[in-house]
This record gives structure tokens, C-alpha cells and sequence, in this order.
């Protein structure tokens, strides 16, 4: 692979040797791709990770234009990443999607092999959920102040970090008890709680950040970044207090886009990083993330008994076959069912790795417990038990998940009646 050059420079379509340089040269190619990106309103997450796919694929063929690629390029690009990249199948549909919107929004190419370029299969994965008390160690490992106030933010509402991160002053309603998430995933808005235990350094929060907004005020400097064109439908909208964020830096930075010098919110590296280094010194032995806090609190809220739709709602899934994966959670090691090696004694682990079987070369005695059944059979034997029928103690039943149809179960066999008909 020949190395890295600045494909930006390319043009949208590649010119001919015929024709002369314009007077006003096209737009470089990845600027008109973020320019049809933002004109169909998406995240800014996804222009970049769209710019970076495509920047990949133009510097794996050796900048060559896209437009002289076709299927053979993009299949070769996507095996690639595949085998010898190793990449995830969430993040092959990733790079497909945006080869797909290169060729379809940006160069206006439509053509039939397209739609046969297949997809990688999906497979559900089950999410990584802590304790109650994983919980606790991970937020007291976390330094007091604002990291922390935002971890437990994150896990007493369910927000994503990008939904925390992007809270302004306006968005907690605390006569109500509620806090508003604006555009959250997919754009949408939803009311979540806020928690009783919370309000109290949150108010401590917002008047920290009160003293930065005064100075940002003083200083004369640049309001807030606002969403849309209210900044510039309300031009003093981003210096008041109302639209300030709830977690704002220490310092001034400067906006990519504008190139104004303005109050950014915290960084989402800088939290990770710091809820990376708690996780660690709690001690736990989990890939967990900030996004855990969301899982946790969503396994959690299920297991207080609360109805899947609640959760959804306050999750803010659209489709609650989402929101049935953390079900699959609950279920782990069996859920409601049994297993049959609890009957014996409470399982094997508590009679030295044999439990009710007993140690080596000592009796074990098996009885069908049914009233006019026969003698309990002694192995080895070795003449009646002194103390009559052996009972292995039960084990205490799990709280079951879900109530089953009384109708439905089928009666317990009679192996004791049955051995004695066979007789």
C-alpha cells in the first residue's frame, strides 16, 4: 500500500484531459461528501465516521477516484477489513453504509451491484451489566466532583454519556423532579427522573458552573454552541445562563467549526478515561464503559419489578424488542429454573466437591420418598440405615421471573409407582 496522502484534493469527478482548469475549482471530495452529509441533517458522529471510512477506502486503492471504483473495489476494500483487519460486523455495515452513501448522495452513481453487496450477519450480544455493589465501589473510586456527579447521573437515569454531556441549565425541571434530554439518539427528546439523592449536588454543580458562566460574561467571550440556527434566529441566546451546559470545561476552546473561542462541555475521552482508571481500582474484572452505568440501571430497574415499557420509555428505545435484551440479563444462569444438582444438599461445592453423594467408599442411599413406595435402597450394602430413609435437605427456590400457567404444567411422574408395576 503506497503511503498516506491527503485524498481531499480529489475532485467529485475526476477530470478528463480535455478539459481545462475552471475558473472556480469543484469542492474537494470529502468536503462535499460532509456538505450532503449535513444537508440530510445527520449526527455529527456520523460525518465522521463516514469521512474516516471513506478516507480508508480511497487510500487502500492508492487515491484512486471512487468514481473509476465499482463493486470489485468495494468488495475487495470490505474482505479486507474483514480478514485481515478483523473488524466487528457492526463495524463492516459501518463502512459499507458510508461507501453506499459516497456513491448514491455524493457522486450520483446508482447502479445495480449495490444492492447485492452483502452484509455481514449480526449476532445479539448480551451486554455487560455490574452489581449493586460493583456499582458503589466504582462511583467511590471515582474523585469527587464533576466525574463522579456524572457517573451517577448516568446510572440513576439511564443517559447516555453524550446525553449527560449535553445537559444544559434549562433541562433540570427540579420542582418536578425530572430531567429533560434533548435530541438524543435518533433526535428525539424524553423526561427521565431525577434522583432525590442527586439534587442536592447538582444545585452544588450548577453554581460552580454559575461562576464560569459570570466570567465567560466578563470576559466578553462567545456564548455557548447552540443546536440548529437558534444562534443565529437568537443571537444572544448562547450567552445566557438558561442554555449553559450543566458540566462546562475549566477552560476556553475553540470550535471546529466557527473557529470561535467559546466554553466547550466536558470532553467524552476525559470521562472515560477517569471511569477506566475507577473500574480498575475498584477491582473488577469487567469490560465496563460509561455505557454500562446505562445497562446496569435499565437489568436493574427490571429486577425492582418494574414493566418493560416503563423502561423503555425511559431508555429511549423505539422499538421495545431493544430493550428485551436486558430480560435475556436477568436470565443468566438459568433465571427461573432449578438445576437438579441444588436438590442434592445444596449442590456439590458444600460436602468437599461431592454434597449429598457423600465421600468416596461411604454409603449414599436413595429413597423414592412416596408413601407406600419401596425400601430405601442402600449402595453399597451394608444392612438397614441406622437412622431410617435418607432425605437430601432442598435447596431454597430462586424467586421465579415470571409466573407460569398452573394449566400448562404438567403433573410430577411417580417413579415409585412406576418401579413397582415394572416389578
Amino acid at each position: 500500500m503506497p503511503p498516506p496522502a491527503q485524498p481531499a484534493a480529489l475532485p467529485v469527478q475526476p477530470p478528463t484531459q480535455q478539459s481545462t482548469q475552471p475558473a472556480s475549482a469543484p469542492p474537494r471530495l470529502l468536503d462535499a461528501m460532509r456538505a450532503q452529509i449535513r444537508y440530510m441533517h445527520y449526527s455529527r458522529r456520523t460525518e465522521q465516521a463516514y469521512v474516516h471510512w471513506v478516507r480508508a477506502y480511497i487510500r487502500y486503492h492508492g487515491l484512486r477516484h471512487p468514481a473509476e471504483m465499482a463493486r470489485v473495489e468495494v468488495e475487495s476494500f470490505l474482505s479486507w477489513l474483514a480478514t485481515e483487519r478483523d473488524v466487528a460486523p457492526s463495524t463492516h455495515n459501518q463502512a459499507l453504509s458510508a461507501l453506499l452513501f459516497l456513491y448514491q448522495h455524493v457522486l450520483r452513481i446508482t447502479l445495480p451491484w449495490m444492492h447485492d453487496v452483502g452484509r455481514p450477519h449480526r449476532e445479539r450480544r448480551l451486554p455487560v451489566v455490574l452489581s449493586h455493589d460493583e456499582v458503589a465501589r466504582v462511583l467511590g473510586a471515582l474523585p469527587a466532583g464533576p466525574h463522579r456527579l456524572l457517573a451517577e447521573l448516568l446510572y440513576g437515569t439511564g443517559m447516555r454519556l453524550s446525553e449527560g454531556l449535553h445537559l444544559r441549565t434549562k433541562d433540570i425541571d427540579f420542582d418536578r423532579r425530572a430531567i429533560i434530554v434533548r435530541q438524543g439518539k435518533g433526535g428525539k427528546d424524553r423526561v427521565v427522573m431525577l434522583p432525590a439523592s442527586l439534587e442536592g449536588p447538582l444545585r452544588s454543580q450548577l453554581a460552580a458552573a454559575h461562576v464560569l458562566w459570570a466570567q465567560d460574561r466578563s470576559q466578553q467571550a462567545s456564548g455557548v454552541l447552540l443546536p440548529g440556527a437558534l444562534d443565529r434566529k437568537y443571537p444572544r441566546a448562547g450567552a445566557a445562563w438558561a442554555w449553559f451546559w450543566v458540566f462546562p470545561q475549566a477552560r476556553l476552546s475553540v470550535d471546529p467549526r466557527s473557529g470561535l473561542q467559546r466554553r466547550h462541555h466536558l470532553l467524552d475521552v476525559t470521562f472515560q478515561r477517569a471511569f477506566r482508571a475507577a473500574v480498575d481500582a475498584a477491582g473488577i474484572n469487567k469490560p465496563a464503559s460509561p455505557h454500562t452505568l446505562r445497562h446496569s440501571f435499565a437489568t436493574h430497574l427490571l429486577l425492582s419489578g418494574y414493566d418493560i415499557r416503563t423502561v423503555q420509555e425511559l431508555l429511549g428505545h423505539a422499538d421495545v424488542a431493544t430493550t428485551m435484551i436486558y430480560t435475556h440479563v436477568l436470565r443468566l444462569g438459568g433465571g427461573a429454573v432449578r438445576s437438579p444438582l441444588d436438590a442434592l444438599s445444596g449442590g456439590l461445592g458444600g460436602l468437599g466437591g461431592l454434597g449429598a453423594l457423600g465421600s468416596f467408599g461411604a454409603p449414599m442411599v436413595a429413597s423414592f420418598g412416596g408413601p407406600g413406595g419401596p425400601a430405601p435402597t442402600v449402595w453399597p450394602p451394608s444392612g438397614p440405615h441406622p437412622s431410617g430413609p435418607y432425605h437430601p435437605p432442598r435447596a431454597r427456590e430462586p424467586e421465579p421471573c415470571y409466573v407460569p400457567l398452573l394449566s400448562r404444567c404438567l403433573p410430577t411422574p411417580n417413579f415409585a409407582a412406576a418401579a413397582t408395576s415394572a416389578s
